[in-house]
């Protein structure tokens, strides 16, 4: 599903735990008037999951922002700052409430048969190369006992063998 990108508002990723809501809008408010800040709260710790949401009045200074604070650094960590998509946790046309409940089911289903495939496909690959390495093994063996074979090469073959013997009876 795709959803539309909100222009004026910024995801900001990788926030300090010291990083509050009034240290986010003072770090963005070079860039233009600032209409919300929102730091989303775990519920169990009620600190904030390390990202931050920032709203600004105008599109082009949300734009402005995102060029200069993406990668730069707020208390030692380096922030991720890209356009923000719409909140879908409180339904409505794109949330998840629109969402029929087998629909989930439906794609756990395609993921598991395509973790199937892949495991099967490396499964394959697997057995491929084995094989490939058993014959390559076999090869270089033949190569190695070919090559004892030509350091005498009197042999196999007879022509070969009367030369050896005549420079035997020469010696």
């Amino acid at each position: 599903m795709n959803y539309p990108v909100q222009k004026n508002t910024l995801y900001v990723g990788g926030l300090a735990e010291e990083v509050n809501e009034s240290i986010l809008h003072a770090a963005f408010i070079p860039f233009g008037d600032i209409k919300d800040v929102k730091t989303p709260l775990d519920q169990a710790t009620q600190k904030h999951r390390s990202f931050g949401f920032v709203t600004f009045l105008e599109r082009e200074d949300a734009a402005s922002a995102m060029d200069n604070m993406d990668g730069s650094e707020l208390y030692g960590r380096v922030l991720t700052v890209n356009y923000a998509l719409p909140e879908r946790i409180k339904g409505g046309e794109q949330g998840w409430a629109a969402q029929p409940i087998w629909a989930d089911a439906d794609t756990w289903f395609e993921r598991q048969q395509q973790e199937e495939e892949m495991q099967r496909v490396q499964a394959e690959n697997a057995a491929a190369m084995k094989a490939a390495e058993e014959l390559h093994r076999k090869k270089m063996a033949q190569e190695q006992e070919g090559e004892k074979e030509d350091e005498n090469p009197a042999n196999d073959d007879p022509m070969a063998r009367a030369e050896a013997e005549v420079m035997d009876q020469k010696r």
